[in-house]
């Protein structure tokens, strides 16, 4: 049986450790770190992934900067409340939470955030340094860096190892190939042209699952002993629970927990992390300002 990966007790280890940063920061340096969650209109998903955010902070010490805005705001007017955040000393990150209104152009408004306050790590220049070799970016995407943790917290060794990431998106996929390729493992990339993908993904030492692909990874894809990271949340028809559904990994956990080395549950595997990162790189930005 895989060993499962407890990803809310390491989220949670995390979480402490940063709450000792932020008291240590204040008491030597007076300083608290501060997050600007943008969100715009009413989307009740967004709505409770910034509320979790914003908790989240709270629990850590970190100061939560709300900046909650109208669905019909302009592009111009956004552009302007980034810069006025971009700004402001008190702020070490600024997240503006996706998707946003269909008038408004996702790629130009985090092309406005400052790269000394991109914690989300989606700015071109900060990505553009994760593909070089020799360069580090000011911050890591938050998923990817979560993964990446949860590998080294659990003791699997990355270096001289055949890594496959399932999923080529510019928020998981290809920055998590980046950083396996950084840490030295050997990089294959599956995604919805490869054929054949279960000849490729057998071969692995190490799957990150990022395909959005409910329960696509069954058991006989897993060479025995590997560690499998599944980034996957997806909800699936189940009407034995309450909600009508239940939520599900791009893995078939049950098929997987037999041959995997180790495993993430969905949920309570990489999702806890992305939080925890988030947090993570608001205090390291808050750091980098006493540097400088």
């Amino acid at each position: 049986m895989a060993q499962i990966i407890d990803g809310k007790a390491i989220a949670a280890e995390i979480r402490r450790e940063i709450a000792a940063e932020v008291a240590e920061l204040s008491s030597a340096h007076n300083i608290v770190p501060g997050l600007a969650v943008v969100i715009v209109g009413s989307r009740k998903d967004s709505q409770t992934y910034v509320l979790m955010k914003r908790k989240a902070c709270a629990e850590a010490g970190i100061r939560s900067v709300d900046v909650d805005l109208p669905e019909d705001i302009s592009q111009a007017a956004l552009v302007a409340e980034v810069h006025r955040l971009n700004a402001d000393p008190s702020v070490h990150g600024i997240l503006v939470q996706l998707p946003l209104p269909k008038h408004i152009n996702e790629e130009n408004i985090l092309n406005e955030i400052s790269i000394e306050k991109d914690v989300d790590g989606f700015h071109p220049l900060n990505i553009g340094k994760l593909a070089m070799k020799g360069r580090d970016p000011l911050f890591l995407p938050c998923t990817p860096k979560g993964c990446m943790e949860l590998l080294s917290r659990s003791g699997v060794t990355v270096k001289g190892k055949n890594a496959v990431v399932v999923g080529r998106s510019n928020i998981v996929g290809l920055p998590v190939s980046l950083l396996l390729l950084k840490a030295d493992a050997t990089v294959s990339i599956v995604h919805s042209r490869t054929p054949n993908p279960e000849v490729i993904v057998r071969q692995a030492d190490i799957i990150i699952a990022a395909a959005g692909q409910a329960m696509m990874i069954k058991g006989d894809w897993i060479k025995p002993g590997a560690a499998v990271i599944d980034v996957g949340t997806n909800s699936i028809d189940d009407p034995t629970r309450k909600s009508g559904y239940r939520l599900v990994g791009d893995v078939d956990f049950t098929e997987a927990s037999k041959v995997a080395g180790h495993l993430t549950p969905v949920p309570g595997g990489v999702g806890p992390m992305t939080v925890a990162m988030l947090l993570k790189n608001t205090v390291d930005g808050a750091k980098r300002g006493i540097v400088s």
